[in-house]
């Protein structure tokens, strides 16, 4: 069943994967696969599961196998169809259901992920949208942005899925501070770039799910460059907190940081142990290891 609230979602692609090199110099970093599903293909299927069906990628230049990955391969289903491998067949066209639609834009420089962002804007439309980072796994039940779209049909105003982390680690995020709402929900009265630990106003980060009001768009547009340079999307944020609501969402689940290397072994390790086809064999070859 769709969502009539939150239809699109945004995934911000195009950046260089550097941390990953030399896997990335060839492939984008949104593919590198987690046991048998790329990156980029756990986030999709978690904003479908939340009833999202369109879904808009702000891509590089070298994200064309991210195009192909989700477009029909004919040559490949045609040699399952004939030969007689049905349940392969049905996986290779699930990576795109019939009611799903993929569009693509390009962010022409690296100016940070506000403004790949802002290059959503006229697909996005005047409407509330989702942005997923696809470096941050997420896993949840209900997965998290479905969480999020509950809250936002709550509340009607911008959510950002947060988590408490080490002190020591707010100079990698943005850290908010506000009022609880409730357990899990706190509303927000100040946003602020990757704090050093000594002047962070909380421990509370901000994970890589967002949905957000077309309002974003303007605040983005008007923005100086912030840390590094960068257009960021914490700083439109914080503008956009001047005009309207922005509350934030403790989730219900475990994020995995996929755009650092332990990251990205841990959710192999993790999701490879819980998998349903080769979990409790390799749970099994863990244990002996140890």
């Amino acid at each position: 069943m769709t969502n009539p609230l939150i239809r699109k979602a945004v995934f911000p692609i195009a950046g260089l994967g550097t941390r990953f090199l030399p896997a990335t110099k060839a492939s984008p970093k949104e593919m590198l696969p987690v046991v048998d599903k790329p990156l980029i293909q756990y986030a999709v299927e978690e904003a479908y599961a939340a009833g999202i069906r369109q879904m808009i990628f702000v891509t590089g230049r070298t994200k064309r196998s991210v195009e192909d990955h989700f477009d029909t391969a004919y040559e490949l289903e045609n040699e399952l169809e004939a030969a007689g491998k049905q349940e392969l067949l049905t996986l290779a066209r699930s990576i795109a259901p019939d009611d799903m639609s993929c569009v693509y834009v390009r962010q022409p420089r690296a100016f940070g992920l506000g403004h790949a962002v802002l290059c959503a804007k006229e697909l996005v439309g005047a409407e509330p949208f989702a942005v997923l980072l696809a470096d941050d796994l997420m896993v949840g039940e209900p997965p998290v942005m479905a969480q999020m779209v509950q809250q936002f049909s709550e509340w009607r105003a911008s959510v950002l899925a947060v988590q408490d982390v080490p002190r020591e680690h707010t100079r990698r995020y943005g850290i908010v501070s506000g009022q609880p709402v409730t357990e899990n929900l706190l509303d927000v009265s100040g946003i602020v770039e990757k704090p050093a630990p000594e002047v962070a106003p909380t421990t509370l980060a901000v994970a890589g799910r967002y949905i957000l009001t077309h309002g974003i768009f303007t605040e983005l547009e008007n923005l100086p460059r912030g840390v590094g340079g960068e257009i960021q999307l914490t700083d439109g944020i914080a503008q956009l907190l001047r005009r309207e609501k922005v509350f934030a969402y403790r989730y219900q689940g475990t994020r995995y940081d996929c755009g650092s290397k332990l990251g990205f072994l841990q959710a192999t390790v993790d999701l490879g142990e819980h998998h349903k086809e080769i979990g409790k064999e390799f749970a099994t070859w863990l244990q002996e290891r140890t």
